[in-house]
This record gives C-alpha cells, structure tokens and sequence, in this order.
C-alpha cells in the first residue's frame, strides 16, 4: 500500500502527513474499492488511519494546517466513510462523514463537503431514517444552481428518499425525470472532478431501484436488467443485481427470478459489498418463505442462504 509521507512538524509540533502522501493513500482506496470492493478495502483502510495520524485528531485542532492538506485530509474521510457505509460499518461510517464534513467546512471545500452530504443521505436512508436522509440531501443546495452531474445525484438521493416516506408515485418519479434531463445536460467545467463516477449505469440502476421502491414493477425490471448487466464498472455496482432479483420477487416474476438467481448464486460467497449481500440475504429469505413461488426457485434460494452464510470473516476496523 502506498503510505503517506511526513512534512516537517512547525514550532515543535508533532509531523504533519504531506498532500502528496495524503492523496496516495485515497488513490490506492479507491483503487481497492473498485477493483475489489469494500470488504477487501477494510484492512488498507486500517492501515490509512495509522499512516495518517490526522485521521485521529479532532478536526477543529486541524485549523492551522494549509487548506490543500485540509482539503486532501476531507477527501480521504469521505472515501473511508463510503467504504465503511459498503462494508456494513454504519455507526462509524457515520463517524467518518462527520469529521470529513468539518474537514471540509475548515478549508472551505464545498463541493467535498456536499459529496459528503450526498452519501450522508444514502447512509441515513440505508438505515431506516428518510426523513432525515431527505433533510440531508436538500443541503446539498445553495443560492447558486448545481452543476447537472451534482444535481443529477442530488434528485436521485431525493427520490430515494420520497420512496421510502411512502409519497405519491408522482412525487418521486417527477425527480427521476429531472435528473434524467439534468444528467442529458453533460459534463460542464463547474461539476467537481468525483463526478466521474455518475454515468448512465449509475443512473439507471439507481432510477430503476427507486421504482421497485415504488412498486412500478414493470418500469424498475428493465432499467434494473441493464444496470447489473451492463460491462465492466466498479464492484459496488453488484448491488444492482441484488436490487433486479428483489424487484423480480416483488413483482412475482418467478421465472426471471430463478434465472438471476442462478447467476448470482454461484458467486455470492465472493460478494465485496455487505450492502449487497444483506439485501440478497433478504430476498432469498422472502422466497425460501414464500407459497407463491415455485418449488425450484425456492430450492434455489436455500442454495443462495447457503452461498451466503460462509463469507470470508469481516474484518474488525477502528476508524
């Protein structure tokens, strides 16, 4: 793992780690991440927190370091927050957001801070709290107009979160289709360099789960078919298959279902995202349970429990 450097400590002052080392660090996470998703990202995110003495210190101490460090430091949390999030650490994913989001605020890196608030707003939804995810999400505004990749996540978490507060369908399907067109406005010079990442796949699996929230069955399938099957991307997209197969139970499609999880089965117990295997845990829980489903799909959702219930062990992290 690339290690963080250390700068020359001032007037006697402990080191400080180096922008440089700083930013290798978040690239060789990132790095993790997607290639082998959260799980394996874990330990190296250990190994960060002890490289990185900052990450221990409380962030208003920080105040005297230059803006670039602060700024760097306030990326890396954001990124160990998200992991964290993926790889079931919820309280301390929510620990991590918290300081990022100071980090943030102490140099004045507003567009870290409302990708912070972004997956703030995931994590609360995740966890059963809408309202505030809703909350979080309308943060992300301020008196000037979002850039159309930011806002485009912006309406998404929105969405999502209008869903699961049981709103009229119109509601959140009316935000589906501004982000649509806001993310058909392209690219432009003000959207963030982490914007990368929101491209059409995300969209679409990400529009179809809000519609399977919904219940708008036969609109959430196709968009959800093409977002798990679509090439290449990174490893926490896995969780758009998980989402299909759900969808697919829900709207009693039982064929489908047997098809995707015949597919999944095989490689569930190498999943990289908790978030991922928790949600197939429940599906297939549903089906093993279910009278309505055929006897086949039901044997194969014992076989997928059982893919399951031996993962590699998780392991213990102290962020």
């Amino acid at each position: 793992m690339a290690q963080a450097k250390e700068a020359p400590g001032r007037d006697g002052e402990r080191p400080l780690s180096s922008v440089p080392g700083v930013a290798s660090t978040l690239r060789h996470l990132l790095h993790l991440d997607a290639t082998r998703g959260a799980r394996a990202a874990v330990p190296a995110l250990r190994e960060a927190v002890r490289r990185v003495p900052e990450l221990s210190t409380e962030p208003e101490i920080l105040r005297g370091p230059d803006a670039e460090l602060l700024a760097a430091l306030a990326e890396l949390c954001e990124v160990i927050g998200w992991i964290l999030f993926d790889a079931g650490f919820h309280r301390r994913a929510h620990r991590a957001n918290a300081r990022a989001l100071a980090l943030a605020e102490l140099c004045g890196d507003r567009w870290t801070a409302r990708l912070v608030l972004l997956n703030h707003s995931m994590l609360q939804a995740h966890t059963g709290r809408p309202r505030a995810a809703l909350e979080t999400a309308c943060r992300v505004y301020g008196p000037r107009a979002l850039p159309p990749r930011v806002e485009t996540l912006a309406l998404i978490r929105r969405a999502h979160a209008l869903a699961l507060l049981g709103a009229a369908r119109q509601e959140p399907e009316a935000l589906l289709a501004r982000a649509r067109s806001r993310f058909l406005d392209g690219v432009c010079r003000h959207d963030p360099p982490w914007a990368w990442w929101i491209d059409d796949t995300e969209l679409l699996g990400h529009q179809g789960w809000v519609l399977a929230r919904l219940h708008r069955w036969d609109r959430a399938i196709p968009l959800l078919h093409r977002a798990a099957t679509a090439p290449g991307g990174p490893a926490y997209r896995e969780l758009f298959g998980a989402q299909l197969l759900a969808a697919l139970a829900g709207a009693g499609a039982w064929r489908e279902a047997e098809d995707v999880l015949a597919d999944l089965a095989p490689r569930a117990a190498r999943l990289r995202s908790t978030r991922t295997a928790e949600s197939l845990t429940a599906t297939a829980l549903r089906l093993r349970a279910g009278t309505k489903a055929s006897a086949s799909l039901r044997e194969g959702a014992v076989y997928l429990l059982d893919m399951l219930s031996a993962p590699e062990p998780r392991p213990s992290v102290r962020p």
